[in-house]
């Protein structure tokens, strides 16, 4: 029994790294809510400032909302790499517990659940630093 205890204790203590990093991918994912959020309300705004057909800013302007269109797809593929990401941490953490209540060796899952997640924050990253590049380009 006491070995039991000290099996979860140990689970506990390995488990706060990833926690943390749960609480900085739920702030990287209010970060790209945020640009996803001034991209939908840019893309209005000019919709509803669109002109008539004949006039000159048509072209321009409907380069713009194609370019946003870009931007947003993009941001909402970082957000969902970033939130798939999270969810392997959590199930990082769960298999962590699982392994050491039932005492089943889980450490390659673990391991390889992990390598996912951080694949997954890599490409949330790649992602998002492709959409900034586009935002500071196109203006």
């Amino acid at each position: 029994m006491e070995s039991h205890i000290s099996d979860v204790s140990r689970v506990i203590q390995l488990a706060v790294a990833p926690v943390f990093l749960l609480t900085a991918i739920a702030t990287l994912i209010g970060a790209m809510n945020t640009r996803l959020g001034r991209i939908v309300d840019r893309r209005r705004t000019i919709l509803e400032r669109l002109p008539p057909p004949e006039a000159d800013e048509v072209g321009g302007r409907r380069r713009e909302i194609q370019r946003l269109a870009r931007r947003g797809q993009t941001i909402y593929r970082a957000i969902f790499c970033a939130v798939l990401a999270a969810l392997l941490v959590c199930v990082v953490v769960a298999s962590a517990f699982i392994g050491a209540l039932m005492q089943i060796e889980l450490a390659r899952v673990v391991a390889v659940v992990f390598i996912l997640a951080m694949l997954s924050m890599i490409a949330a990253l790649g992602l998002f630093l492709r959409e900034v590049y586009w935002a500071v380009r196109d203006h």
